[in-house]
């Protein structure tokens, strides 16, 4: 089949609108003269194979999407997403969300590798508000979960990906912004978790977008601003995080769970590992706190040193530390990298697909297998 021209030169200027790269900023990155770059986009220059896998590589897209005919998919969420909040992404935070969607895609496709089955739909009745709809839905995704109503505290980054839905943290500039739900078209469900926030914020976050992929799922594009609370979809997200989290059965059943004191919060916020604030809404909520306890103690503060990563393991050395928070940064979870690895030992991927895969370089292999305890079943 002749490679489509026009249809490639469309795909071209689309990828570097939605990233605001210019022509000489794509040289520069490609090594691509720019002449040839605009004779691609002007349709009148034939890139060579080698080309195409540069420009799939920078783009982070299937090299396969710009030899064939098809049109937009990749690009149907993204212009969603920038006509609405255009104004709120930098170029940096253009290429994390691009970045995002590719380990999404990546993900998607390890776990077709295993056949990892796709999460059930929750079904709800359209007669419920929209708090009940929240309560409902987060009490029967634990259920699926196999949470118990004291189970609290949980990495609940990895009980979410358990279920299929895909979950990345990555650095935002923009620290409005907490979080974002995209529905992707090969996908499916995609939630992107501000890692700038602090890691009780951001594990409240992504029960947040949870709320959002659960109940608004007819939405192609969420994106969740910190301290917006004028939304109704929000404010139903944000219920749908605090029962998830923090479920009523369990603050109800705290010894004596109608006396509260500063110390008593700050106890509790750090075994549910959630900041003050939700909780002392949630107490409110099961009618543990009156109004002016929770203006009161609402404004605690947790100790960041105290917050722990899940997913940083303590016993690593500054240097190792260092990198890690550097690989963590890009979106690296140990669930996505263990995945890689996996498929690479087994022969499904080769090395030079596992670094793109990971957004590394083939001779950082090594060593981000070192850093997450995994092995190179091929390495010299």
């Amino acid at each position: 089949m002749a490679l489509d021209l026009e249809l490639l030169a469309t795909k071209l200027r689309k990828y570097r609108e939605q990233l605001t790269v210019s022509i000489d900023e794509l040289e520069e990155s490609t090594g691509i003269g720019r002449d040839r770059l605009a004779g691609f986009e002007a349709a009148a220059v034939t890139p060579t194979g080698d080309e195409i896998l540069i420009l799939a590589d920078f783009f982070r897209c299937d090299y396969k999407f710009f030899i064939s005919n098809e049109r937009t998919a990749p690009f149907e969420e993204t212009e969603t997403l920038y006509r609405k909040f255009g104004n709120e992404f930098s170029k940096e935070d253009r290429r994390s969300v691009q970045d995002f969607l590719f380990l999404c895609e990546c993900e998607q496709y390890l776990f077709d590798l295993r056949r990892t089955p796709k999460p059930k739909r929750l079904v709800f009745k359209t007669e419920q508000t929209d708090q009940q709809r929240a309560e409902i839905a987060a009490g029967k995704f634990r259920v699926q979960l196999g949470l118990p109503f004291n189970e609290v505290g949980i990495n609940v980054f990895d009980a979410i990906r358990q279920f299929g839905i895909h979950v990345f943290r990555r650095r935002l500039r923009n620290s409005t912004i907490s979080g974002l739900f995209i529905m992707h078209p090969t996908a499916g469900k995609c939630i992107l978790v501000n890692y700038n926030e602090d890691v009780f914020r951001q594990r409240f976050t992504v029960a947040h977008e949870l709320g959002h992929a659960l109940l608004d799922d007819d939405q192609d594009v969420v994106v969740s601003f910190t301290g917006d609370q004028k939304s109704q979809r929000e404010a139903r997200a944000n219920a749908f995080a605090a029962r998830f989290l923090m479920p009523t059965d369990f603050l109800r059943a705290i010894p004596q769970s109608n006396v509260w004191s500063e110390a008593k919060v700050l106890d509790w916020a750090e075994r549910l590992r959630v900041n003050p604030e939700p909780l002392c809404y949630a107490l409110r909520h099961a009618r543990l706190l009156r109004h002016d306890q929770v203006e009161a103690f609402k404004t605690l503060k947790i100790p960041r040193s105290s917050k722990l990563d899940p997913e940083m393991p303590q016993a690593l050395t500054p240097h190792s530390r260092e990198r890690m928070q550097q690989l963590l940064w890009r979106g690296m979870s140990n669930s996505y990298v263990n995945l890689c690895f996996d498929a690479y030992n087994q022969g499904h991927v080769s090395a030079g697909r596992l670094a793109e895969m990971l957004l590394a370089d083939e001779s950082e292999l090594r060593e981000v297998a070192e850093l997450y305890g995994l092995t190179l079943a091929y390495a010299d």
